[in-house]
Order: C-alpha cells, then sequence, then structure tokens
C-alpha cells in the first residue's frame, strides 16, 4: 500500500448503528486470509451493529471497527494469517494490531515484528509462506510443537535479516528448502527431532556467520555436501562451533575435505547414519574438537595415526563399526573422559599401557575389540569408575589394586579367559566375571559372588524422597521440592555423550539450571530432576519438572523464556555432559485453563460482554481488596512482638537481648546525617546501606530495609535476639537496631577492607600471600566453629562463602550476614528438616537432597571457600564446579598435587608450606556425605597444625594494618553491597554466575 488514506464515518439510523470506512489511495493488494480482498483504487464496506446490542457493546464494536484499519500494516497482515493458520494460539491474541495490543510471544520495534517465540505453547497448524513477509524478524523459534507439520516454505529465504531459526522438536517433513542458504545472518539453525527428509542442501555453506548447526535425528539421506567450483559445502562454515548431524541416514564416505585447519567446529556429532568408507586423516588438523562421535556407522580401514593430535577432545565414540588395523594411540589426549571403541575389529593386542597416563578418563568401553593377554593393575590406577572390557580374549589374573578402588563403580570382564582373582579390600561396587574360566568352579567365596549373570545397572534416576510425597494436591497438580501444590513445566534434556549417572551430576544440573533462570530474573522456584535413562544411542536422558515461584502456573510469557534458554542453548551444562537436545512437553495449565480461538464476531461480542463484566469485577475487587486491607491492619496489630513494647519497661514483649541497643529512627537519621548519598556504601533488593557515626565515635554501618522488603515482626525480633548473643572476635558484632516508625534497620560495626571475595579478584588492591590466606582461613575457621560449638543457642550459619568472610583493618576475617541463619536447640541435635537455603556453589548437596540441615553444611560451604582461597576462582565459573575440577586436576603423586594449572597466580611464587595438606583438609571438608567430614573444630585444629608447620605462631595477632599487604586500590564494593540480612523467603539465595 502506498500513500493511502482513510476515511471513517458512523451514525445511527431507525436504532441500528452503522459504521463506513473509506480506504483510498493507491492501494496495490491488500491479502490476508481473515479478509481475501483485492483492493484496487478504492474500499467501501459497511459494518452493522444491531440494536439488540447496548451502548456499551456498540461502543466496544466501534473501537474494534476502527483497529481493522491496522490491517494495512504488511507485518500486521502476517500474524493475522497466523491467527487464522494456528490452533491454541494465545489467549490474548485478540486486536488486529499485535504490535499495539502486545501480543505474547510477540516483539516488536517501530510496529515491525522483530521476533516470534512460542515454544512448547501446543500449537497446531504450519507455517505458511506468509512468513516472508516480515523483513524485520530476527528470531523464530517454535520448537516443541508437535503439531507445527508440513513443509517448511521455500520463501523462507526472504527473511535476511533473520539470525535465529529454532523449529526442533516439531513435525515439519519433506525437504529442507535451498533458500534456507539465503539467510546469510543466521546464528543458530536447529532443524533437529522433525522429519525431515532428502539431502542436506549444500546452500547452507553460504551461511558464513552461523554458529550452531543441528539437523540431527531426522529422515535426511545422500552424502555430506562440500564445496565445488559451481557449488559451497559445510567446509566453508569456519565459524560454526557444532555440527549436528546425528541420528539420520546419511551415506557415503566422510569428505577428507570437509577438515581443514581453518575449522573451529568443537562439536562434530556424525553418529548414527550409514557412513562408510575410512575416516579421513583430515580430521587431526581440526584442533578444536571437544566431542567427536562417528559412532554406529559402517566406517572400515584404521584409525588415522594423527587423532591424538585433538589434545582438547573429552568424548569420542568410534564404537560399532568396521574399523581395523592397529589399535588407536591416543596418547597426549590428556582432557579426555569419555572413550568408547567397542565392536570393531582391530588387530590382536595387548592393553595399551598408555591408558594409565589419561589422567581424566572416567569411562573406558572397549568391549569386542580384539584385546589380549593380562588386565595391567595400571589400568585402574586413574580415575576410572567404569571399565567395560567384556567379550574380549583376555587372560591372567585380575587385580584391581588399591590406589582407585574408592572410585570405581563397574568394571565389566564378561566372557573372557580370566582364571585368577586377587580380591581387592574395599570394594563393594559392580564386578562382573561371568563366563571367565575362574567362575567354573576354582574361585573362591569372593569370587563366586561375582560370577553370577545379574541385571544391568539400571541408570534411571528418581529422587521423589526431595519432594513432598505426602502433600495433598489437586489433579494435574505436583507438589514441589518446596511443598508447594503448582503445574509444573517438564521437559526432557537429551544430552548427547554418555556421562557416569550418579547423584553429584543430578545436583549439579538442578543447582546451575536454577542460576542460569534467577540471573534472567524468570521466576523459577525450584527444579527437580524426577526420572533418567539412558538409551541405545547412549543419549542420556534427564526428565525435568520446573516449578513457577509465588503463583501455582506459569504464564506464557515465561514458558517460552524458559524453553528458549534451552533451544537457543543459552544453558551450558559442565562440558563432561556434552551437548544436549531439548524437549518440552505442551503447557496446558497457563492462566485461564485455555486457549482462545474466535471469529471476528465473537472478538465484537466477548469484549463488549467482557468489557461490562470487567467493570463488575473491578468494583467487587475493589470493595474485596479493601476489606481484606482493613482485616490485614488488625492482624497485624494483634501478632506485632513490639506493640506493647516500651524501652523503659522489662515486661510484656520486650526482645531478651545481650548487648544489642534499640535505636530511635531519629537517631539513626541523625548518625548517617539524615541518610544523605555521601553515606550510601551499599544498596540491594532489601534497600540502602549507609555509613554512620555514633556520639562516641564508633563507625557503623546501618542496614535500612526498603518498603516491602521488611520481615515480619516476630522474624525481626527473633533475629536480633540470635544475633546480640554472638560476641566472638572473629564474628561480625551486632550494634544494635531500629523498628520504630515502620522502620526496620541493623546497625553493624563498621568493616572496612570489604569481603573475602573482593580481595581474591583483586578489587580492593590487598595482596593476599600464603601466609596471610592461612591466617584468614584460620580465623574464619574459629568463628564458625564458635557457632557451632559456644553460641547458645548453636548456630548454623547456612550461608558460609567468601562473601559473607569480611576483612578489618589488620585483615582479621569475620564471619558476617546471618539472615539465614538455624539457631540449634536440644530438640534439633542432630539434624533439623527444612527448607534448602543457601547459595549455589556452597550448596551442602546432601542437605540439597535431604533437606535435612546439620553443622556439616557449614563444613562442606567451608571446604569451598578454602579452594577459593587456593585459586582465587567463583564456585562455579563458566559451567565448571570448583570442586570437580579439583578432583579433576589432582594427582597426590606429583608436586603440590599437580593443582599448579589452577592455583591463583598470586601465590604461585610463594613457598607454598603445608599446601598438600591445605588441599586434602579442604576436600575432606567437601566429601558428599556429611558424616565422613571433620567438625569444625577438627578444621580449626588442622589449619593451626599448617600454620606451625609454615612457622606461624595461630595465636599471634594478625599484622597491624593492611597497608602491608595493599597496592594501588582498584576501587570495591563495600561489603555490605550486595547481601541482605531481611531475606526470609523460601527461594534460594543465588550467587550471579559469569557469563558463559
Amino acid at each position: 500500500m502506498k500513500d493511502s488514506t482513510a476515511i471513517l464515518l458512523y451514525g445511527q439510523k431507525a436504532n441500528v448503528w452503522w459504521l463506513d470506512l473509506f480506504i483510498i489511495g493507491d492501494i496495490e493488494k491488500l491479502s490476508s486470509h481473515a479478509l481475501k480482498i483485492e483492493l484496487c483504487c478504492q474500499l467501501r464496506f459497511r459494518i452493522v451493529l444491531l440494536s439488540v446490542m447496548d451502548h456499551n457493546i456498540q461502543i466496544c464494536a466501534l473501537v474494534f471497527a476502527i483497529q481493522l484499519l491496522g490491517i494495512a500494516s504488511q507485518d500486521v497482515a502476517v500474524l493475522n494469517a497466523l491467527k487464522i493458520e494456528w490452533k491454541n494460539t494465545p489467549l490474548n491474541w485478540l486486536g488486529s494490531d499485535p504490535c499495539g495490543d502486545n501480543w505474547e510471544g510477540i516483539t516488536c520495534n517501530n510496529s515491525h515484528v522483530t521476533s516470534i517465540t512460542l515454544s512448547s505453547i501446543g500449537l497446531t497448524g504450519q507455517l505458511p509462506g506468509d512468513i516472508a513477509n516480515l523483513p524485520e524478524l530476527e528470531s523464530l523459534d517454535l520448537s516443541s510443537n508437535k503439531g507445527l507439520a508440513n513443509s517448511l516454505p521455500p520463501s523462507i529465504g526472504k527473511l535476511k535479516k533473520l539470525s535465529t531459526l529454532i523449529l526442533s522438536g516439531c513435525s515439519f517433513k519433506g525437504s529442507i528448502p535451498d533458500t534456507i542458504g539465503s539467510l546469510v545472518q543466521l546464528h543458530t539453525l536447529s532443524l533437529n527431532n522433525n522429519q525431515f527428509s532428502g539431502r542436506i542442501p549444500p546452500s547452507i555453506g553460504n551461511l558464513i556467520n552461523l554458529y550452531w548447526l543441528d539437523l540431527a535425528d531426522n529422515q535426511l539421506t545422500g552424502t555430506i555436501p562440500v564445496s565445488t567450483r559451481s557449488s559451497p559445502g559445510l567446509d566453508n562454515l569456519v565459524n560454526t562451533k557444532h555440527f549436528h548431524l546425528g541420528k539420520n541416514q546419511l551415506s557415503g564416505e566422510i569428505p577428507s575435505q570437509l577438515f581443514n585447519p581453518n575449522l573451529t567446529v568443537q562439536h562434530l556429532l556424525f553418529e548414527s547414519n550409514k557412513l562408510s568408507g575410512s575416516i579421513p586423516s583430515t580430521l587431526g588438523l581440526v584442533n578444536t574438537l571437544v566431542v567427536v562421535r562417528i559412532d554406529n556407522n559402517s566406517l572400515s580401514g584404521s584409525v588415522p595415526l594423527n587423532l591424538n593430535n585433538l589434545a582438547y577432545v573429552t568424548h569420542l565414540f568410534l564404537s560399532n563399526n568396521k574399523l581395523t588395523g592397529p589399535f588407536p594411540n591416543l596418547t597426549g589426549m590428556s582432557y579426555l573422559n569419555n572413550v568408547d571403541l567397542s565392536n570393531n575389529s582391530f588387530t590382536a593386542s595387548a592393553i595399551p599401557p598408555w591408558f594409565s597416563t589419561l589422567h581424566s578418563l572416567e569411562i573406558l568401553n572397549m568391549e569386542n575389540t580384539g584385546l589380549q593377554g593380562e588386565v595391567p593393575t595400571s589400568l585402574f590406577s586413574a580415575k576410572l569408575q567404569t571399565v567395560i572390557l567384556k567379550n574380549n580374549l583376555l587372560t591372567g589374573t585380575l587385580d584391581l589394586g588399591s590406589s582407585n578402588i574408592d572410585k570405581l563403580q563397574v568394571v565389566d570382564l564378561k566372557n573372557n579367559s580370566i582364571n585368577g582373582f586377587k580380591p581387592a579390600p574395599g570394594y563393594i561396587n559392580e564386578l562382573i566375571l561371568v563366563d571367565n574360566p575362574i567362575c567354573q568352579g576354582s574361585g573362591g567365596r569372593e569370587t563366586q559372588k561375582y560370577c553370577t549373570n545379574s541385571e544391568p545397572l539400571d541408570p534411571s534416576h528418581s529422587t521423589e524422597q526431595n519432594k513432598c510425597a505426602h502433600m495433598p494436591c489437586s489433579s494435574y497438580q505436583v507438589s514441589s521440592p518446596k511443598c508447594k501444590c503448582t503445574y509444573p513445566f517438564t521437559c526432557t534434556l537429551f544430552f548427547r555423550v554418555l556421562s557416569n549417572p550418579n547423584s553429584t551430576i543430578y545436583t549439579s544440573i538442578e543447582t546451575s539450571l536454577m542460576s542460569e533462570f534467577q540471573s534472567i530474573q524468570l521466576p523459577v522456584d525450584s527444579i527437580f530432576i524426577f526420572d533418567s535413562s539412558i538409551d541405545v544411542y547412549k543419549y542420556f536422558a534427564l526428565r525435568l519438572e520446573i516449578f513457577p515461584t509465588d503463583t501455582d502456573r506459569f504464564n506464557l510469557t515465561e514458558i517460552t523464556r524458559i524453553a528458549f534458554v534451552f533451544s537457543n542453548q543459552s544453558y551450558k551444562p559442565d562440558v563432561t555432559y556434552g551437548p544436549y537436545i531439548f524437549i518440552g512437553d505442551s503447557y496446558n495449565y497457563f492462566p485461564g485453563h485455555g486457549y482462545h480461538k474466535s471469529s471476528s464476531t465473537g472478538i465484537i461480542v466477548g469484549a463488549g460482554v467482557g468489557g461490562c463484566v470487567l467493570v463488575l469485577l473491578l468494583l467487587i475487587s475493589g470493595l474485596y481488596a479493601y476489606r481484606q486491607k482493613r482485616r490485614a491492619e488488625r492482624a497485624d496489630k494483634q501478632i506485632n512482638p513490639f506493640a506493647s513494647w516500651d524501652p523503659n519497661q522489662s515486661s510484656g514483649g520486650i526482645p531478651q537481648l545481650k548487648g544489642a541497643r534499640n535505636f530511635s529512627f531519629e537517631e539513626i537519621r541523625k548518625y548517617t546525617n539524615k541518610f544523605s548519598e555521601v553515606n550510601i556504601i551499599g544498596s540491594g533488593g532489601y534497600g540502602m546501606v549507609y555509613r554512620g557515626t555514633l556520639p562516641s565515635g564508633l563507625l557503623v554501618a546501618v542496614k535500612r530495609a526498603q518498603q516491602g522488603s521488611t520481615q515480619g515482626g516476630l522474624e525481626f525480633k527473633t533475629e536480633i535476639e540470635l544475633l546480640s548473643r554472638v560476641h566472638h572476635k572473629n564474628v561480625v558484632s551486632l550494634v544494635g537496631f531500629c523498628f520504630d516508625q515502620s522502620e526496620q534497620m541493623l546497625i553493624y560495626e563498621y568493616i572496612p577492607n570489604g569481603t573475602l571475595k573482593d580481595s581474591l579478584l583483586g578489587k580492593c588492591g590487598i595482596r593476599l600471600d600464603w601466609m596471610r590466606r592461612l591466617r584468614i582461613a584460620l580465623g574464619a575457621a574459629r568463628g564458625i566453629q564458635y557457632l557451632h560449638d559456644l553460641a547458645d543457642p548453636p548456630i548454623i550459619h547456612r550461608d558460609i562463602k567468601s562473601n559473607n568472610i569480611l576483612l578489618d583493618e589488620r585483615l582479621n576475617a569475620k564471619v558476617a550476614d546471618f539472615g539465614l541463619s538455624k539457631p540449634m536447640g536440644d530438640m534439633d541435635k542432630g539434624h533439623v528438616t527444612t527448607q534448602v537455603k543457601g547459595t549455589l556453589g556452597y550448596l551442602d548437596p546432601e542437605y540439597y537432597m535431604t533437606q535435612q540441615l546439620t553443622e556439616k553444611s557449614d563444613v562442606y560451604s567451608f571446604g569451598v571457600v578454602l579452594l577459593e582461597l587456593l585459586t582465587a576462582r567463583n564456585p562455579i565459573e563458566k559451567g565448571m564446579y570448583i570442586v570437580r575440577e579439583f578432583k579433576l586436576w589432582m594427582d597426590t603423586t606429583k608436586k603440590l598435587y599437580n593443582l599448579q594449572g589452577i592455583i591463583d597466580p598470586v601465590i604461585s611464587g610463594d613457598e607454598l608450606i603445608g599446601f598438600e595438606r591445605f588441599v586434602d583438609l579442604a576436600l575432606s571438608c567437601v566429601k558428599e556425605s556429611g558424616v565422613n567430614r571433620p567438625s569444625m573444630s577438627d578444621v580449626v585444629k588442622e589449619i593451626e597444625n599448617i600454620m606451625e608447620l609454615a612457622g606461624l605462631n595461630p595465636n599471634a595477632e594478625s599484622t597491624q594494618t593492611s597497608e602491608n599487604y595493599q597496592g594501588i586500590s582498584k576501587g570495591f564494593d563495600h561489603p555490605y553491597t550486595n547481601e541482605s540480612l531481611f531475606n526470609y523467603s523460601g527461594s534460594y539465595l543465588l550467587s550471579k554466575l559469569d557469563p558463559k
């Protein structure tokens, strides 16, 4: 349409309302599925509103008619076409202007549609060719809508600004149009888990900006396209990090031209196809590879000798092919975590000795590979957890050794020629010796228990004990781990490389996901893995329930944002879990209990009736809200513990305080110079923190809760009673509080040198050498020991972390922030069952799994702090967990346990006396089971011993001032900047992770 003009006239005749609409000008064409009208030069039509409608309905209808003018917009016409084509569209897809009416799932800029995000909402229909008429569209995510079918329209190639195209988990079929190669701005292309057939379009090679290419789990045939003189190919994709082509019907050889040194691909997944020929030696040129899966094909010939050039590969799957020749030499691939070479026809040979040099190796599968000779004990000296050597020609006496007994989970030697077994003291896990000579009556009782046919280990997982199993919920509702009846969003993550399913994995994924959702402010209350399995493709499937916060259901925007975190691969788990596929279940519990579909007449009548009902509901709601407010005010007066409190008396509801003073609001206002901006030293969701000066000259930090974030009076009273009893040189002291004029404030001693985390990250300009770190560790440990053993009643802190350890002017450590602390009465000795609270990365996994809180939960958190002192790293950084990293790097046979690569460079030049004992102590604190962790008194004694070994007096005063350790100040956040003492919500306190 060009230079068109609209004229609107309306009036009333014979009790009938009418509306005339003229569109005049150079109108070439106005076309949509809704109107199907060809316009040339002039269009006139009349809308008649019958007199049976009341006046309000007539007005609503007139407004709707006026909105029809918006149909002139091309973007509006396309979205209205989609509304007609699709079923189960969102409830608020009303009116004719998607941008002006804020249709859910639609993002606009200057009335142009830039994003359509509608994942996992049960859409059905097809993607019409009209989608091409959205010239500003940048992102299209329709993933996990199984009802979307038919072919992908070739006109999609006209979306020149499209950078994200995610159609995974739908039912599209037919060929992938060659026009897909015209989307030169494309960054993410996910068409996996559909029914696409035919060849891979060579034009995809034109997508030089592509980062993610996923065509897996379709019915694609033909060869892998590479470039020729007349055609592009996948070898041009030098910026693409992910080639996911598995679970198709691709055939022919893997082209040697596909690989070259310019490629930066990290994940190469060609598994479960019909590929033949040899593995090209050019594969060894791509030194950026991390995951290689070419298993379940028909590949033959020898494995290229240069394969061990791939130094960063963590997962290598060559199994179920027809490979021959010598056993592949993997020496130098020091990051290998999972190797599967099974079911190939390698030349018969002994188990290569270099396997024991792969210190990161956890899973080794060499079933049916022609191995012979004895099984070397050195094979089990690394960090292996699963060893599959069945169906080979192995002989001799099996000796598992003793150095790795605590890590080995499965050793499968079924159907070999083992004739002897040296019992391994302490080994209690799976050992399979069935169909070996040793099981034919010659072995003793110790051996025979490994000689019975048993069912394979069940990799499935369920943590139902974490949930409120007896929580009564209505139909379709599910009880969350926090005992709330809600409608969770369920989905499946298929990890494309097999990991050992243990409790650490489940806890790690649940906690890292919570961190991801919190970092982008999604209202997710908790996450629960309720099932897991491993399929024939060795995909590790996890079934998740994701629960909403502060309500019983998610809205559509929240569902699509959660799904986009997965479908766009924003969530990046630990590298050892490998790449994953996301399939979301349709969410059918949006507010309103269903979807909306109506004709224009329905919209007119519905809008009118809805307007009348809305007015009535607003009136009723207003009266109800006023009544409830009055009730709440009366109830608050009844339960307020300070309502009858007179500070000059000693009766009634007076808090039982020891040393903490009650300040009036006017006093605090005076001491902070009327809460001036100059005195602001921190802020957070709870409010502001101010520096104040008491008449005595004492500097204090005043935490002032803003309106809406204050606790209930009873909780506030309980907290100040608790903190007033805490007096120790390594614990921050509560000076007083203010509960006056509807204000809640806590007044603490002022700690000038910030948090331990700030110092470790170099934000304070303070250099913490090895000796200073030992003193800080001892001071913090003594503070926690005091809370556990000497406070009355004993206190479990529940949020020990480097942000809650403050450094005074002499760099003495002081434990701070008791907002989550739990006093332990005589009835609570041993443990107390309570909602899980804490900070991700420091959270005790046993407490998270069982909800049973003990002092050992603080010990675990403190162990993580000790690891921070060694590395100056965040507990969770770029998807890696510090506890796992230590265990991965550590080699007790080498100097400094081989940890030089992760030690903080600031102390790398120091003489690290007692380093190994310090590491041993830290790792003993973070053992999975609380009963195996030391008490805080034992921790204090061991740090004292380490300090004495280093020539330090544990009881000596610290340095006179921090100036001895201070460089150029870089500026830093004050210790009271980010952490709240007013947090009593049931959700976790989550650290904000570094961007991944």
